[in-house]
């Protein structure tokens, strides 16, 4: 026996390699040799940046007793949440089924069938708040397996049946209308913070769809309180410890209400939905304060996410090692700052001003002292440069210190998100080099991840491509990066790679009867249960995101079953946005997407003229919500939007259709913003 970890591409993995554990990739031979020996299996789901699932491999994993009990009586898989999300949506779909809570680290114990029949997140070493030790579970489990099989059966089989059950059944078979947007919006006014921004209580996350939603509702009717709610959010979370105020890019959630204190993991996904949904509030309003965050968002992904292959790495952790020699791994350390830190590295004029500027306290926001930083006052009330000068000094004491571990594996969909940020912030701040981030990282999808049927890998590492079948969410988001790319670039390839991909999601991922879509596709791996969530979390869900790509895929193309698909997938947003529209801001911004058009906006003009440089980024800015773009030469068969569209007085033309209508002609950048909404912003 033997630990079986140390040929996986999983950072994660790749961390439990040396554990005294005899840990099995997730394989069906995992589950032949649990059968084999009459053993249940432990089933562990983490990822490489979360700080409890290192505290527990620390404290159980690594410890030799507890190692010794798991090799002789359990066959122990360990799987990466990231590489593998159908596994653990299904068996988290169990633990919060059973306990009424779930998170990571997951702890589950299965059949050798992969039946499900007893759960947990993180267990002690030792007992503790009313927890029992690990090592008590092992051998309760063990017990119960030995001594009352057939009640371990009957429980495994009753969950298995219970989550059958849930397929999801919607009734609402047609998209969501005005009405039930005017509801969305009512339920999320209801659930505002408005002293702090944001929705709900601790811990508050991010809500970028939700903000883009409230964006495009904005841009549709003139809503004025859906576009207060989403600027006022934003500032709060720009201002607040959540976002890094030196390097830029933000963690993962606050653990208060006010963004003071955040988990620290930076993740992929968050940075690329933010430094999108900052980029859109910039061009709704023109806000100053939007535009630096989300080009400050930007280059952090570039400068520190981005690998040699470039694409782009999953995360960074939330812990690092605290400097002081001991090697002991710390939360926040790389990004918190004391008083005399402050000192050392500024002197103590300066120190005395970082530390109101940045509400660094002598008691400190966070722990021992330390404070996160943070933008408490508004801006205009110190020098600015001086300000300036401060903030680059911290910062490169800060490149000082021991850099918090990165996740370098590149995951399909997330690379995709990040492709679509990056592509309309270069676009609109005139960023070529951005622009160039983007396409580099779309190159590496078509390159490593795509096959030759046009199916995708979900991850890859070092320029490797891993064993696990793109989701859902893969095929999505690539797409949704590819449709943004070809309205950036006008490459008309961008388009037809988007086509492949959304080609396999009517094939392999939709249920023909009801419009329904599942996670996985028809012809993968088999799991107790076939995963299906519409419900937007961290990211937007492979079916709100598929509904978008879909209906801006058909808005380019006027492809009928793809448009068909999308109004079918939103009749969940039918369903669900009245009731909980925070846990699916992505399916209500595309509902607003498909009541305003979208709009087919074609840029007809030579190549290079100013004239037709204007008119394209002008398009680009227009705030007509999921408005899809397309620019060439008036005889390019690049994209389908440029076909039969003539030049007007020999100027570069502007087209924009709607619902198989189209407005007269425009050359004036003028009459071009007044059609498509664009604020006056430059």
């Amino acid at each position: 026996m033997a630990n079986r970890l140390a040929h996986e591409t999983s950072p994660y993995l790749l961390q439990h390699a040396d554990n005294p554990v005899d840990w099995w990739p997730w394989s069906a031979e995992a589950f032949e040799e649990a059968r084999r020996r009459g053993v249940p299996v432990l089933l562990s789901v983490g990822y490489s940046s979360c700080h409890w699932c290192h505290v527990m491999a620390h404290e159980s994993f690594e410890d030799r007793e507890t190692a010794e009990y798991l090799n002789a009586h359990f066959v122990s898989v360990k799987v990466d949440r990231e590489e593998r999300p159908d596994v653990d949506a299904v068996y988290m779909e169990a633990v919060q089924a059973a306990t009424g809570q779930g998170g990571w680290p997951m702890t589950v114990f299965l059949t050798p069938e992969g039946e499900p029949f007893y759960f947990g997140t993180y267990f002690p070493p030792a007992p503790r708040h009313g927890m029992p030790s690990f090592r008590q579970v092992l051998e309760g489990v063990r017990a119960a397996w030995a001594d009352r099989r057939d009640e371990v059966a009957e429980v495994a089989g009753k969950i298995v049946r219970d989550l059958a059950g849930r397929e999801l059944k919607f009734a609402a078979v047609d998209a969501p209308g005005e009405d039930e947007l005017a509801q969305a919006l009512l339920g999320l006014t209801r659930e505002y913070d408005a002293a702090r921004g944001g929705f709900g209580r601790a811990p508050k996350f991010p809500p970028s769809m939700v903000i883009e939603f409230l964006l495009r509702h904005a841009a549709r009717t003139g809503s004025e309180g859906a576009l207060q709610m989403a600027r006022d959010t934003c500032e709060r979370m720009a201002r607040g410890g959540i976002y890094d105020q030196l390097g830029g890019g933000f963690a993962r959630y606050s653990v208060d209400r006010e963004w003071v204190v955040p988990h620290f993991e930076k993740m992929l996904y968050d940075n690329a939905l933010l430094c999108r949904v900052y980029a859109h509030l910039w061009r709704a309003t023109g806000s100053e304060l939007a535009r630096r965050v989300a080009l400050e968002t930007a280059d952090f992904m570039v400068r520190e996410l981005r690998t040699n292959e470039g694409g782009f790495a999953s995360a960074l952790d939330a812990d690092s090692d605290d400097g002081t020699g001991s090697g002991k791994h710390v939360e926040g350390a790389y990004y918190v700052w004391t008083p005399e830190q402050l000192t050392e590295v500024l002197g103590e004029e300066d120190a005395a001003l970082a530390a109101q500027h940045f509400g660094v306290t002598e008691e400190g926001t966070f722990e021992e002292g330390a404070s996160v930083l943070q933008l408490p006052q508004r801006e205009g009330v110190f020098d600015a440069e001086r300000i300036e000068s401060v903030r680059s000094r911290l910062k490169e004491a800060r490149a000082r210190r021991p850099a918090p571990g990165r996740d370098d594996k590149v995951v399909a969909a997330w690379n995709g998100l990040a492709v679509a940020a990056l592509a309309e912030t270069g676009a609109y701040f005139d960023r070529p080099d951005l622009v160039d981030a983007a396409i580099a990282a779309a190159d590496l999808l078509v390159r490593l991840h795509l096959d030759e049927r046009a199916r995708l890998a979900r991850t890859s590492k070092d320029g490797q491509v891993g064993a696990n079948a793109g989701v859902l969410e893969d095929y999505a988001d690539v797409a949704e990066g590819f449709l943004a790319l070809a309205s950036v670039t006008g490459e008309g390839v961008w388009l037809e790679f988007a086509g492949f991909l959304l080609d396999h999601v009517l094939v392999r991922f939709v249920d023909e009867e009801s419009g329904a879509l599942f996670d996985t596709a028809a012809d993968a791996e088999r799991l107790i249960r076939r995963p299906q969530d519409p419900t937007d979390n961290a990211t937007p869900s492979g079916w709100s995101a598929a509904a978008g790509a879909l209906l801006s895929y058909a808005a380019h193309t006027g492809s009928e079953p793809h448009r068909t698909a999308a109004e079918r997938a939103l009749g969940v947003v039918k369903a669900l946005g009245p009731r909980a529209p925070r846990f699916i801001g992505w399916g209500l911004a595309t509902a607003e997407a498909l009541l305003d058009g979208p709009r087919e906006v074609a840029v007809v003009g030579p190549q290079g003229h100013p004239g037709t440089r204007e008119l394209h980024r002008t398009a680009l800015l227009g705030t007509a919500p999921g408005a899809v773009v397309a620019v060439g030469t008036a005889d390019s068969d690049e994209l389908p939007l440029l076909a039969d569209r003539p030049l007007v007085g020999g100027e570069p033309t502007v087209y924009v259709c709607r619902n198989f209508t189209c407005d007269a002609p425009v050359t004036d950048v003028d009459r071009l913003r007044t059609a498509l909404g664009v604020a006056s912003i430059g």
